[in-house]
């Protein structure tokens, strides 16, 4: 599907649990780019992991964003267990290490991560005339019907069903 425009309201389907994460670094000294860069070319080799082995491992999908000194990662899972589990498997924890060593006492980047479980029904989205993005790449994407005009009735639909 790329990057087509789907026209008019859509929303995606919140009655899964699912887990977001959001990763990334901060440039703490932007001239020092032996400090930060390994650390910045580290990430790709990660993400391209994670897309070539998305059902296996359960990542659904992510956004990223580059600010001028911050980059911030939106990644869905499939649940808090697939996430841990891929944090610990064998190809990713020696890029995981790598990625670790690079930053451990290097005051030129800093690097962060949050995790959030949402159970279903205790989130909910809508998209206007956008392409598939963060929540409807990672979830089912459909359009917004009746009983799903509001935020309010959008985050109650599981309650209904």
């Amino acid at each position: 599907m790329g990057n087509s425009t789907f026209n008019g309201r859509f929303t995606t389907e919140n009655t899964e649990d699912m887990v977001v994460f959001i990763i990334g670094m901060r440039i703490n000294k932007p001239l020092a780019v032996h400090k930060w860069g390994p650390v910045f070319m580290a990430m790709p080799g990660m993400i391209r992991e994670l897309y070539m082995n998305k059902e296996e491992v359960g990542f659904l999908s992510m956004e990223s964003y580059f600010g001028l000194r911050t980059t911030a990662m939106i990644q869905y899972w499939r649940s808090a267990d697939d996430l841990l589990a891929y944090a610990r498997n064998d190809k990713h924890l020696k890029a995981w290490m790598n990625f670790n060593k690079k930053t451990r006492n290097n005051n030129g980047v800093g690097i962060y991560h949050e995790t959030y479980q949402v159970k279903g029904s205790e989130y909910e989205s809508v998209f206007v005339n956008m392409p598939h993005y963060g929540l409807g790449k990672a979830m089912n994407h459909m359009s917004v019907s009746e009983k799903k005009d509001s935020a309010r009735e959008r985050l109650a639909a599981k309650e209904a069903n």
